[in-house]
């Protein structure tokens, strides 16, 4: 298929094939993807959750509204932002750009300084808006890695973060849940497999400007 034909293929998926499990090669790809999601200044505020355990995912049905995909899928993915940010954060990237890339500190300082400012003029509030951003940024990425992939999703955000939190332990992290991604194979009475996209003509949702 063609990235676009993938596209075509993709729909949000509700009603996955309980019994079916994505390889682990599947799964190493989806992690990978995360990782390699385009971020502000590369900072990588967001962390993935990826639960297999079925028992664990039973309890949080009842966290998101009855919806069963979170159960019935082969893995969920929970994207979760850092709760609290600091001026840590940006020490311990600088850290990692002079590891990966032997870049001296007189060339990385003015980035640095720059960064610096701004999570010290920056409320906990827009650094966690900033980071929701980052994590949508992720589940878009996700979601057309699953399509090149012919693997099934349902992005999601109709779910209790705060009950996701308290259930998965994500306070102890420094963490909070923002998007769910369960990801798997469809179950072949999935109705709405079969329904034709509903998207507005290109002309309508794209401007050419030459």
């Amino acid at each position: 298929m063609t990235i676009v034909e993938s596209l075509q293929w993709r729909y949000a998926t509700k009603k996955f094939d309980a019994s079916a499990t994505l390889e682990e090669t599947q799964i190493q790809q989806l992690k990978e993807a995360f990782s390699l999601t385009a971020t502000s200044y590369g900072l990588q505020p967001i962390k993935m959750l990826v639960i297999q355990n079925k028992e664990l995912r039973e309890t949080l049905v009842a966290h998101s509204y009855g919806q069963r995909q979170v159960v019935d899928a082969s893995h969920l993915l929970v994207l979760c932002i850092q709760k609290n940010a600091s001026t840590e954060d940006i020490e311990n990237y600088f850290k990692l750009i002079r590891k990966v890339r032997n870049t001296p500190d007189d060339v990385l300082a003015p980035f640095k300084k720059s960064l610096l400012g701004i999570y010290d003029r920056a409320t906990q509030k827009d650094l966690q808006q900033a980071a929701k951003s980052q994590a949508y940024l992720a589940l878009g990425n996700l979601l057309t890695v699953c399509a090149s992939l012919q693997i099934d999703s349902c992005p999601m955000e109709g779910f209790v973060p705060d009950k996701y939190d308290e259930v998965l332990g994500l306070d102890a992290k420094n963490l909070q849940s923002v998007l769910l991604l369960p990801v798997g194979k469809r179950a072949e009475d999935d109705y709405m497999s079969s329904l034709k996209k509903v998207r507005k003509p290109l002309e309508e949702t794209v401007i050419d400007i030459h």
